[in-house]
């Protein structure tokens, strides 16, 4: 599926909805340059699974974790992630098999540990169409 949002209103309203619908277990990983808007779309998602806490990137703790909602979300930015193994010191695979939903920032860097069953999310700009212009593809 392809989604075309133009502000930062109507990609957070796109995550919402996916959160809204979101089940236990669900592994949604997504791409896109720095400033694209992943953690928008994240915050959105979290406000779908009625997490009203403050979403902020994980970059230098690796993985938030938000109980508040219908379902755990799982936030996690392996941005830094250099080795796939680091990941695992923190109970990644625990995670996944767990009970909530876990939404990964830059999988590149952890690629070979994802699942089959991972929805990818890849978050585009095109400047041509305008500033907040995004291309959101989910497969």
């Amino acid at each position: 599926m392809i989604y075309e949002t133009h502000s930062f209103e109507e990609t957070y309203a796109l995550g919402k909805s996916f959160g809204e619908k979101a089940t236990a277990g669900q592994i949604f990983a997504l791409s896109g340059d720095l400033g694209v808007g992943k953690t928008v779309f994240t915050k959105g998602f979290a406000k779908g699974l009625g997490i009203d806490d403050d979403i902020t990137s994980p970059t230098f703790t690796i993985v938030q974790e938000y109980h508040s909602g219908r379902l755990p979300l799982y936030h996690f930015d392996a941005y830094r992630i250099a080795d796939p193994d680091e990941i695992l010191e923190i109970g990644f695979d625990e995670y996944l098999d767990s009970a909530g939903v876990c939404l990964i920032e830059w999988p590149e860097n952890i690629d070979d540990l994802l699942p089959a069953n991972t929805t990818k999310v890849t978050i585009e700009k095109n400047l041509e169409k305008g500033l907040d212009y995004r291309k959101i593809s989910i497969v």
